[in-house]
């Protein structure tokens, strides 16, 4: 029965999804958040999200529109680099959805297994991820949504997947048909100096379908701007196997934001890699 109800749950909420997602009501929104109107629902959208407005780098009445503060900047400072020299920071603010190893080339989240396969679509990285490490960062809408380098790295490779995308909400990671690996996203591969690799996609969300990428060179330095996200997103960062292990005191759910130490290289005495189940 109870295998029943979640499958009537999926079939129900797939097509509610289904005939809610249109391209033309994505663009109706889309242009609507970009117009003058829209600027006064910001404060409503600021109450409704309990959005902190003391990092702000604009006051409320100085955003032109609703989109204008989605992809709002902060003060300088706000998002500094902590940590030690040698850690793996996170590129934005969310909360920690989930974390593991790779079995083979699948990761589970909510429920449901995703295969790197089909996440990245390119031979090379998959195998160079396959039994890695897996992290998937939620972005829920009352967060800030610019992506930050999580590393001084080069991009090795960087490539666009996906088309129209379904929600990355909790709903829709547990009900959605495999939202991670169908939704438009933006992979990119990051190459540090010492020849440590680490995958960061970029997932977009439903309706707002929109993922910019705002650093103009290939060599990144840690915690400098490199996009920002266009409504409730998604990041997934994968690394091989053996090379890092989760910073101390971070747990499944936990909040963390933009430069805040995620993982740590490992060194050769580690033994627990902090990945498991």
């Amino acid at each position: 029965m109870r295998r029943g109800g979640v499958q009537l749950k999926k079939i129900v909420y797939r097509g509610m999804i289904g005939l809610l997602n249109s391209r033309r009501l994505g663009y109706f929104i889309h242009k609507m958040s970009r117009t003058r109107f829209s600027k006064w629902l910001i404060p409503i959208y600021v109450k409704l999200f309990n959005i902190q407005t003391n990092e702000l780098d604009l006051k409320l009445k100085e955003f032109t529109s609703l989109e204008a503060f989605f992809v709002r900047k902060l003060k300088s400072g706000s998002r500094s680099v902590k940590g030690r020299g040698s850690d793996i920071v996170s590129p934005v603010d969310a909360k920690l959805e989930q974390f593991g190893e790779i079995d083979d080339t699948l990761i589970k989240v909510k429920g449901i297994r995703y295969s790197i396969e089909d996440l990245l679509q390119d031979k090379e990285m998959i195998a160079r991820y396959r039994h890695g490490v897996f992290l998937v960062l939620y972005l829920s809408p009352r967060d800030y949504h610019r992506i930050h380098a999580p590393v001084d790295a080069v991009i090795g490779k960087q490539y666009e997947l996906g088309g129209k995308s379904t929600p990355v909400n909790k709903l829709g990671m547990t009900l959605g048909k495999s939202p991670l690996s169908t939704n438009y996203r933006i992979v990119s591969e990051l190459r540090q100096e010492d020849g440590m690799f680490m995958a960061l996609v970029k997932v977009g969300a439903m309706w707002v379908n929109t993922i910019e990428l705002t650093h103009p060179t290939l060599n990144l330095e840690k915690g400098e701007e490199v996009g920002f996200f266009s409504f409730g997103s998604t990041v997934v960062l994968l690394f091989e196997k053996g090379k890092v292990s989760l910073s101390p005191g971070l747990e499944r759910q936990a909040s963390i934001k933009a430069g805040e130490p995620l993982v740590r290289k490992r060194n050769s005495e580690d033994k627990d890699s902090s990945f498991e189940e």
